[in-house]
């Protein structure tokens, strides 16, 4: 399926895979509607985008999820349809589970799950009335199994990913596709921007994300496998192997991580 003409919304739009996606959209002459908190850093997006279909900047934050009908419905109804949306904002998290506490599981659980909910069924409707579209989650491997210091995260990793199986069952018969995309150590500034104890910025990039993959690479397989219609897809190097001996070694991938630390 060519992307070319396409309508395809991105959310955490302004950096990352999120920006890295909207370049590689660009490219392949979709129409793009950018999405995040920061206007400036979605405009520097915007700029370097190389297509020459038309891009709309609409700053949204997520997180506000009780907030968010008002402003999308403006956008569906003054912009083309949608025919890709990709819930890619998000956040990480840094800490023991000790030295946590609700506030900040809520903080990230309200983005990275309850955000990307009513964004998706806010959406959902337009696609469903045209009996047209492809919604797209990004989750991570952290979805697929727990990790130390990483327990909201997982957790809300874990809920989007099963939310998004459950929706790919009730649509699919609308010709509605659905895709879970679950990176592993992507070289972003996800760890950087980590909530840490208190709920401060981690401000510190790990090792293993320093030596991931490239998001524009990241970019490429996602924007491939959509394409090919794909319900999931694990992108990564060695990490992925992983998240395939969990299914088979679950006691031997619990070993490995007992003990496991942000490096």
């Amino acid at each position: 399926m060519s992307v070319k003409g396409k309508t395809v919304w991105i959310t955490g739009a302004s950096s990352g895979i999120g920006r890295a996606l909207a370049l590689g959209y660009s490219a392949r002459g979709a129409h793009l509607i950018l999405s995040a908190r920061n206007v400036e850093k979605l405009q520097a997006v915007a700029d370097a985008c190389q297509g020459d279909g038309e891009i709309w900047i609409k700053p949204l934050d997520l997180a506000d999820y009780n907030g968010l009908e008002g402003p999308v419905e403006d956008i569906l109804q003054e912009l083309p349809p949608i025919d890709i949306l990709i819930n890619n904002a998000g956040i990480s998290q840094r800490c023991k589970v000790e030295d946590s506490n609700l506030a900040l599981d809520q903080e990230i659980m309200d983005l990275n799950y309850f955000g990307v909910v009513a964004m998706t069924r806010l959406v959902l409707k337009q696609m469903i009335s045209r009996r047209s579209g492809h919604m797209v989650v990004i989750s991570s491997i952290a979805g697929l199994l727990g990790t130390p210091y990483r327990s909201a995260y997982c957790a809300s990793k874990h809920a989007v990913r099963a939310w998004y199986d459950a929706l790919r069952g009730e649509v699919y018969d609308r010709n509605i596709r659905v895709t879970v995309v679950c990176p592993g150590y992507i070289k972003t500034d996800i760890s950087i921007n980590a909530l840490g104890e208190g709920g401060q910025k981690h401000n510190k990039m790990d090792e293993n994300q320093a030596k991931g993959m490239d998001a524009d690479t990241c970019a490429k397989i996602i924007i491939e496998g959509i394409e090919a219609g794909k319900t999931e897809l694990l992108i990564g190097g060695k990490e992925k192997r992983v998240a395939y001996l969990k299914r088979f070694f679950p006691k031997a991938v619990e070993k490995k991580l007992m003990g496991f630390k942000p490096n």
